[in-house]
């Protein structure tokens, strides 16, 4: 029997405040999720994105304390059909007030690129493939 990837976990300050970033990136979570120490959202292809409040994580790890400085508890990268959709959400989420951390650009391996950090500093890459070159 091999294991089966199945989960990616984020460590969160402000259960709200992820939810909110994570569903206008197009995550569905369960409504009135804001108050739970725990939640999931089931993406394509049966992999599980979950939520865990650092008190939570804390109830379980014990001495767990988050990374000093904010930032570093993972790395995340949503595909978009577009390289005109990574500029538009990009746009979306910076005037919502989310750190942009890497503008939009062609990046030489092919991709329309750009970074922003959710509300724990997280950084969540946009990208889309380019056009190819005629």
């Amino acid at each position: 029997m091999t294991p089966r990837f199945a989960l990616i976990g984020v460590v969160t300050s402000d259960m709200a405040a992820a939810l909110a970033f994570y569903r206008r990136l197009g995550l569905v979570f369960p409504e009135g999720s804001e108050g739970q120490p725990h939640v999931d959202a089931e993406l394509p292809g049966g992999l599980v994105f979950a939520l865990d409040t650092e008190e939570t994580v804390r109830s379980f790890h014990s001495g767990w304390q988050p990374p000093e400085g904010g930032g570093g508890r993972v790395g995340l990268a949503f595909r978009c059909e577009s390289p005109a959709e990574v500029d538009v959400l990009y746009e979306d989420l910076v005037n919502a007030g989310y750190h942009g951390e890497l503008k939009p650009w062609d990046a030489f391996w092919g991709q329309r690129y750009a970074t922003v950090h959710d509300p724990d500093g997280n950084g969540v890459d946009l990208f889309a493939p380019l056009p190819a070159a005629e």
